[in-house]
Formats: structure tokens, C-alpha cells, sequence
């Protein structure tokens, strides 16, 4: 262990899986000074059910140095553009969240403000809210491209995007990336952690073998066990079930069907909710659920009797406790992914937590010893990050119309963070949304989607009422038609998928950014014409 003023040589990693292999690909590709061991046992599984992602994945991508078309082809990944709520508001319902941005500005207006405005003096003439997003409409399509900002006034440069892939695939990939770089991975199955007799820090911890591995900072990706930072350090767990009534989930892969989808499909069902992800080797499925509200036999049957193809496995049972670590970083310790908590995959938010966990400690890595500001500043940041997520996930529960189910009956009516009834208060008076720190992950695009995909009533902006209700109106349609055509000439997703080359080493037609079919379309946003 390094002392007070001595540099940190070597970093141990504890457990393997997604997390404690991204957390390796990333320190390895910039911490050329430091040794890097990452421990793991092929006798302790991983949870592996976080398939989807979220557009920020592509940050950590380039930051570790992968290849995206690599990946891509190693862990069987597709596209993704957003996630599909069916039932959510009420039963036969559905709408998208989709990624990338909404329509065009009007001045400072955006698009939901134009649109509320529209839909309060004219309800008859206008859209639903997803066909003036180039992500869901494309989504619904199948179709999918690249981002192209050649054209700045074509929707192609607004598109976003994230992956679908197998995580067990993605962590052997990314395993061989950083054993490529020097890391040392260690197999074993800890026993015993190790810590100075005055300061507490982790020095070493034992194997069952005997073997001991030390460390100056050890990274815990053990997963919920949380075997540094609550077993050894004692960190303590703040549950949010007052909120987040589900604790349990059944998963199970079945076979591929076609379309192959660019989008995550998310079903509210009796007691909680079921995941679909497509992959290009099969699609993944998943029910969660609160235990105390239905039996795991009831989720089993609904579950296999509800996917599109045929099951693969039986279902694999998964328990959880919604919640964070009262610290994510203590001593010598630094917990990423589960063993720093855990929010429900509604919104594909564990592999980005992951990643912001890495991000962060990056950042923060520390010099000569360790800085209690630093710490406690790393930990304000994951705190905060992590309140701002379980608010995103709660709004989808207390914004619902669903009844009759004492799952939804209690979600619907139950009490909620004050940080989630200010952000409703703002959004119910005016539909203006503003970001308060740089940790807060969901965009105004992302909350105005589900709360009017889930029926929030809201009020427009007072100044649309300056707009003449010809000019909003046209202004609407034109965005809307504009985005259908763009998004009908877009490649169909399982093709374009299927084209891709393995590697940016050996590229093929349509397989890089800009590199797609171009599409000629005409834009009126401006109200004159201008062709692209």
C-alpha cells in the first residue's frame, strides 16, 4: 500500500464481469506508470442483464481506445436508438424516448413548447409527439444511419445512438483488450481482506489458495456482495424501496425474430415491467418485479409466455436492492457498479453508471496518497448522480393512469423525492426544464418524452402565445414531414447491421459515419425552401 506521500503503483481490481473489466480497458489505456491486477473467479458468476446502453457509451468507448466495429462484431451488438414504453400511461398506450434531439427550434421555443402550444388551440391538427423525433420515427421504421452533419440542415446530424450487446460478450472482448496492455488477471476466489491496523486501508486481500495480492488502490467490482467497501470498510447501503418497489427479476434469452429492431422495448406489466433487447444472435428478456406483489412462478409463466421467440434457458432469477452506497469511494477503496448500488435497467443506466464511476476516478486518480477532498468530492458527484437517475426512474412509476393493480395503485399515489416534485411543478406551470449540475445524466428531451408519452399535463411556454397559430401549425408539419421522409430513406437496420465490417481496418459501403447512402430530401424549416 502506498504511503502518505507515495505515488499509487498499483491498482487492484476486484471482480471481473462488465464493470471490473471496463474499469481495466480504461486504466490501462492511461495509466501507462501504474501495474494493474484484476481478480477473478470463474466459480462466482456475473448478473449480466444489462444489454442496453445509452448514447454516452460511445464516450467510453474512445476513451478506453476500442474499436467500435470490433466490439460491435465480438458481442454481437446492434443499434439503438431509444426504448419504446408500451402500456406505461395506461393500458394499449405507447410512445418512445427516443435519442438525439427533437425537431428544430423555433428561436429559443423548442419543439415541446410549439407542440403544447399546437395541441392547446388546435388538438385536432397536430401529431403525436414521437413523429417529430428522427430516433422514433426511424426506430418504428427499422430503419438506421450513422450520424452525418454535412448537411447542417438535415435531422441525419441530430440522430444518436447506443448499443445493444451480449455483456458477457462484451466483458471477454474487453478482457483481451486489457491483457494486451499488461494487465495481470489473477483467478481466484477471495477469503480475506487484509487492512492496516490503524488507518483501516485495504492492504492486501487472500485468496482461498493461500495466494495474497496487494494494492495501493483497490477498485471493488464485486458486485452487490460489495466485498471491500461493505464487507471490509463497512459502508453502509440506503435503500430507495419507498420508491422503487421492485427487488427482483427473472431473465431469459430466446430466439432472434425478424425485424431486428433498433430500439429497447419496455412493457409495463401486473407488478413491474418487461425488457426486450435484440441482439444479432438472439434477443434478451427480462421481467422486473416486486416480490412482495406477485410470485416468482407468476413472473415465470408470464414471461415465456410473452416472447417472440422461442426461450433458449430456463429463467434466471436476479435479487436486487434499489439504492446507493452511502460512499462510493472510502480509504483506499473506490466501488464501480453494483457495489456502489443499483437503479433498475428502465432507462439502460447500469453500464453508464459504470462508466461515469470510471470516468470519475480518471479524474480524481489520486497523485502522491489520498486527498480527503478529492474523495469527498468524488463521492458529492456520484451521490448526486445517482438521486438524479432514481428521480428520471421514479417519474415513469407516479406518472401513470394504470388501476387496479396494487403494484400501480401504490406507485401511482405514493409520495416522491422533493427533487422530483420541483422538476413536476416546473414542467406542470410552463413545460421549461433546466439542468442545476453537471451530473445530472437526462436532457430536457428525455424528461419532456416520457412525462407527455405518459400523459403529464403541462402548460406551453406563455410566449408561444406570440406565435400566430398558421405559422406554428405549418412550422409543425413542416418538421413532421420533413423527418418522414428523411427517416423512409434510411437503410433498414438488420441490413445495415449485416454490412458492417469487422474492424475500422477493413471498412465497406455505408460502415462508417457519413459514409451511408445520402438522402435527398427537401427542408422547410426556415419557411423558404432550401434542397439538401
Amino acid at each position: 500500500m502506498a504511503g502518505a506521500e507515495q505515488p499509487i503503483r498499483k491498482v487492484t481490481i476486484v471482480g471481473g464481469g462488465t464493470a471490473g473489466w471496463m474499469t481495466a480497458a480504461v486504466l490501462s489505456q492511461w495509466l501507462s506508470k501504474v501495474e494493474i491486477r484484476l481478480i477473478e473467479s470463474e466459480e462466482i458468476g456475473t448478473i449480466g442483464v444489462g444489454e442496453a446502453t445509452i448514447p454516452h457509451i460511445r464516450n467510453l468507448l474512445a476513451l478506453a481506445g476500442v474499436d467500435p466495429l470490433k466490439l460491435i462484431s465480438e458481442s454481437k451488438a446492434t443499434f439503438k436508438l431509444g426504448i419504446q414504453f408500451v402500456d406505461w400511461g395506461a393500458p394499449g398506450e405507447k410512445y418512445i424516448h427516443g435519442f438525439g434531439k427533437i425537431g428544430r427550434d423555433m428561436l429559443w421555443l423548442h419543439a415541446h413548447q410549439l407542440w403544447l402550444a399546437a395541441r392547446e388551440r388546435q388538438p385536432q391538427s397536430v401529431r403525436p409527439f414521437d413523429d417529430y423525433s428522427l430516433c422514433c420515427v426511424a426506430s418504428l421504421k427499422n430503419r438506421f444511419a450513422f450520424p452525418d452533419n454535412r448537411n447542417p440542415n438535415s435531422p441525419l446530424g441530430d440522430i444518436d445512438y447506443a448499443y445493444h450487446f451480449d455483456a458477457s460478450l462484451v466483458a471477454r472482448f474487453l478482457r483481451g483488450e486489457s491483457e494486451a496492455r499488461g494487465v495481470d488477471r489473477i483467478e481466484g476466489r477471495i477469503v480475506e481482506t487484509v487492512q492496516h491496523t490503524e488507518t483501516g486501508f485495504v492492504e492486501k486481500v487472500r485468496l482461498s489458495d493461500g495466494r495474497e495480492v496487494d494494492g495501493d488502490l483497490f477498485v471493488d467490482c464485486s458486485g452487490m456482495r460489495a466485498l471491500l467497501i461493505g464487507e471490509a470498510l463497512g459502508i453502509g447501503y440506503e435503500d430507495w424501496n419507498q420508491w422503487l418497489l421492485c427487488d427482483r427479476a427473472q431473465a431469459v434469452p430466446c430466439a432472434s425474430v425478424e425485424p431486428l429492431t433498433p430500439y429497447t422495448r419496455s412493457t409495463a406489466r401486473k407488478a413491474g415491467w418487461q425488457w426486450r433487447i435484440p441482439l444479432q444472435h438472439r434477443i434478451g428478456n427480462g421481467y422486473v418485479y416486486a416480490s412482495e406483489l406477485i410470485s416468482d412462478e407468476e413472473v415465470a409463466g408470464t414471461l415465456l409466455a410473452t416472447l417472440d421467440g422461442e426461450a433458449l434457458a430456463d429463467p434466471r432469477p436476479v435479487r436486487f436492492r434499489p439504492g446507493r452506497r452511502l460512499k462510493s469511494w472510502d480509504k483506499n477503496v473506490v466501488a464501480i457498479g453494483l457495489s456502489s448500488g443499483f437503479l433498475e435497467p428502465l432507462e439502460s443506466t447500469s453500464i453508464h453508471l459504470i462508466q461515469t464511476g470510471i470516468h470519475r476516478l480518471l479524474a480524481m486518480f489520486p497523485g502522491t496518497g489520498f486527498s480527503a477532498v478529492d474523495i469527498d468530492e468524488y463521492n458529492l458527484q456520484a451521490r448526486t448522480e445517482y438521486e438524479d437517475v432514481r428521480d428520471f426512474i421514479v417519474a415513469h412509476y407516479k406518472v401513470t393512469r394504470r388501476t387496479g393493480d396494487p403494484f400501480w395503485d401504490h406507485v401511482r399515489t405514493m409520495e416522491v423525492p422533493d427533487t422530483l416534485n420541483d422538476r413536476f411543478e416546473l414542467f406542470r406551470s410552463s413545460g421549461r426544464f433546466f439542468k442545476h449540475n453537471a451530473q445530472e445524466l437526462f436532457a430536457e428531451e428525455s424528461w419532456v418524452q416520457v412525462l407527455l408519452g405518459q400523459g403529464f399535463e403541462m402548460r406551453p411556454d406563455p410566449v408561444t402565445e406570440f406565435v400566430a397559430d398558421e405559422e406554428l401549425l405549418g412550422f409543425l408539419n413542416d418538421v413532421a414531414e420533413v423527418i418522414e421522409d428523411v427517416a423512409s430513406k434510411m437503410p433498414d437496420h438488420g441490413e445495415f447491421v449485416r454490412n458492417l465490417p469487422a474492424s475500422t481496418e477493413a471498412p465497406k459501403a455505408a460502415a462508417q459515419p457519413g459514409a451511408q447512402p445520402q438522402v435527398s430530401f427537401t427542408l422547410r424549416y426556415e419557411r423558404g425552401e432550401t434542397t439538401g
